[in-house]
């Protein structure tokens, strides 16, 4: 017999006072059973994360706050308890994987610290047991070298890693409710596949229950029991995961299986969805999705749909499902299918050439802070970037991919190694003579809040790269231009007059990427830039860095675990695995015939859409070794279900294949 954990009746949120206030949660209904996956899609902006906080009773002070419906955990009502009450549930009863982990984690205490202390708040745990407890968390989330890990802060961990202790925080206090916010956005997918296994474990142990808020729709495949679509603070669709993915009803929720890259999709642009989200600051007289729905017609635009039933167990708020409407029998879908135009820009010539490059930090002891060791993030790294090719860099987070990026934009100086970009040699540059430099090459970072001034607007963020490379005549050109950005990325000229905390986390990517366009660069290396962002914008963005490849000839690095989006943009990819390329060509030979064990086992925990009886999860033994103290012999060998004694002793050389190239005795 289910019983009900969580129940949302009519909920609404106002942020605001006035005419200027909006409500991003708007009459919203849903109840999510014990032990049960319910996940929560939709755009960025539509008021998902809004819909989790005002759970928590955490939404923005003083402008936020719930101002009609009923928020019951089992049978208390959490719109009336007292700020104390709340604390005991929060961390406890109800736990939240937030979308941001840099900017949700204290930058002032020890990871040790952060999670052992809602041990101590909600189970009593210190001393030797609550660290014990904490090592053992840290374990559960895939995180190496725990006791060193331990003893660290938070920026001195990647971006995957720091999601891993945020998730690690929320587990400690066993709660009945998990709110997960897109919880394995910054992860690769091997560590994806241990996390999502984890919460299935722990699910299934304590009857946990768990609102997954995600963009992937390959998770809630994997995951929901049942799917509800949010849109511009509503609920717009709402059924079992069966029926949600065997027959979508609402507009909408087809548009985001229309908008997945795929690799049948190379030769042609995404589908994507027009417009963007309308602004929530406004009565509506029509349905919320009528102005970029293929199917609307005039009666969309005066009458607010009814929440319409499609079948049991499967509810959607469209007139198409009213059976007391005549439709139109002029209203049919369109779909944008264009190829996308042929490069104007000459292809092929080499453009950047890394040669064994190599970027070794050193690790400091004692009281005179010798040097007592090396972290070997990059550790003989050799590529070429064609001119206007995208080269895709895939592995697990920690492995040195970021690094690699930074270490080519001199951003971390090479401790070894060559970057030539056409014919300058970067790594001898310095001062005003590598400033000159920085406009043909742009990066943009995996955490897009951390990487923009809280105190500036976005519109002068994005201006401030071309005033210094001199670009634009004067004010009023280089504003035209920020417009223009702001459009090309999905978002409105008017969005420009505002700070980066007003702004969702797919939104503020989206802003950190027309900041690296904004200065025409010629090389982009982008770190996650999708990763932030729902399947349908994800399309926006992929299909502007096709276009824009083609029409100005860029080349693209291309940092990601999300191989779905690598076998539609790029040309060639790298597998990484601490500090070395392992297997490295063209993307159809590497996805289709991975050669590398280690690839065979990303490629496998890739979380897909349809069912496939017969497809293995390779699953991997241990954790990622630390850079520090790599594995003698082969790294990937400790872990290596296919590992042989010579793969112990010795580090296997590249072998090659026409173009696809190797590092694993089994191909020797």
């Amino acid at each position: 017999m289910t019983q009900t954990l969580l129940t949302l009746d009519n909920v609404c949120v106002k942020l605001g006072h006035g005419e200027t206030a909006i409500q991003p949660v708007d009459r919203v209904s849903l109840a999510i059973q014990r032990g049960e996956t319910y996940a929560l899609l939709g755009e960025s902006g539509c008021g998902k994360s809004m819909t989790a906080l005002s759970i928590l009773r955490l939404l923005p002070q003083p402008i936020g706050r719930i101002t009609s419906g009923m928020i019951h955990l089992g049978d208390r009502d959490l719109t009336s308890l007292p700020e104390s009450e709340m604390r005991r549930i929060r961390g406890r009863r109800i736990s939240m994987i937030f979308q941001e982990p840099m900017t949700s984690l204290n930058p002032v205490l020890t990871i040790g610290q952060q999670i052992a202390e809602v041990l101590s708040q909600h189970h009593g745990m210190k001393g030797r047991v609550a660290q014990d407890r904490v090592l053992e968390l840290l374990d559960a989330v895939g995180i190496p070298d725990t006791r060193r890990r331990f003893r660290e802060y938070p920026h001195q961990l990647s971006g995957g890693m720091k999601q891993r202790v945020m998730i690690s925080i929320a587990l400690a206090g066993e709660p009945d409710l998990l709110i997960a916010d897109e919880p394995t956005t910054a992860l690769d997918v091997t560590i994806q596949a241990q996390v999502l296994e984890l919460l299935q474990r722990l699910q299934q142990k304590t009857r946990m229950a768990i609102l997954l808020i995600t963009h992937d729709l390959g998770i809630v495949a994997g995951m929901a029991d049942r799917v509800a679509v949010m849109y511009a603070g509503q609920i717009v669709e709402e059924a079992s995961r069966d029926c949600f993915f065997g027959n979508a009803r609402h507009p909408y929720s087809r548009k985001l299986f229309e908008s997945l890259p795929e690799v049948h999709k190379r030769e042609h642009a995404l589908d994507t969805i027009k417009g963007t989200v309308p602004s929530l600051d406004r009565v509506f007289t029509g349905c919320r999705f009528v102005d970029r729905c293929d199917y609307a017609w005039d009666l969309c635009h005066s009458r607010i749909p009814d929440w319409n039933r499609a079948e049991k167990g499967h509810h959607a708020r469209c007139h198409l499902l009213d059976q007391s409407l005549s439709v139109p029998a002029s209203v049919a879908g369109v779909r944008s299918d264009s190829a996308i135009a042929a490069a104007h820009h000459s292809r092929g010539e080499r453009l950047l050439q890394i040669t064994d490059l190599k970027v070794h930090f050193p690790i400091h002891k004692g009281i005179f802070k010798r040097v007592a060791g090396y972290v070997y993030a990059v550790d003989g790294v050799t590529l070429s970037i064609p001119r206007g090719n995208t080269q895709a860099l895939v592995g697990e987070s920690g492995c040195g991919k970021t690094t690699v990026g930074k270490g080519i934009l001199q951003l971390l100086r090479p401790t070894a190694g060559s970057v030539r970009f056409e014919d300058i040699e970067l790594t001898t540059l310095k001062g005003s003579q590598l400033r000159k430099q920085r406009s043909n090459f742009q990066f943009i970072f995996q955490d897009p809040y951390s990487s923009m001034n809280p105190r500036m607007m976005v519109g002068d963020i994005v201006e401030e790269g071309m005033i210094a490379q001199g670009i634009g005549r004067n004010r009023q050109e280089r504003r035209v231009r920020v417009e223009e950005l702001f459009r090309k990325v999905g978002l409105s000229p008017e969005h420009a007059q505002r700070y980066p905390h007003e702004f969702s986390g797919g939104q503020r990517q989206r802003i950190c990427i027309a900041r690296a366009l904004a200065v025409d660069p010629r090389l982009v290396i982008c770190d996650e830039p999708t990763s932030a962002l729902d399947v349908s914008v994800q399309a926006q963005i992929l299909n502007l860095l096709k276009e824009l490849q083609n029409t100005l000839g860029l080349s693209y690095l291309f940092i990601t675990h999300n191989l779905s989006v690598v076998s539609y943009l790029a040309d060639r990819v790298a597998v990484m695995y601490l500090g070395r390329i392992v297997e490295e060509g063209p993307v159809a030979g590497v996805l289709e015939s991975p050669l590398h064990p280690y690839t065979r086992a990303l490629l496998s925990a890739v979380p897909v859409i349809e069912a496939d009886s017969a497809r293995e999860i390779i699953r991997l033994e241990g954790d990622l070794p630390s850079p520090s103290n790599p594995p003698r012999g082969c790294h990937f060998h400790p872990r290596c279900p296919e590992a042989m004694d010579v793969c112990r002793t010795q580090y296997p050389g590249e072998t090659r294949n026409d173009d696809h190239s190797v590092c694993c005795f089994l191909h020797q």
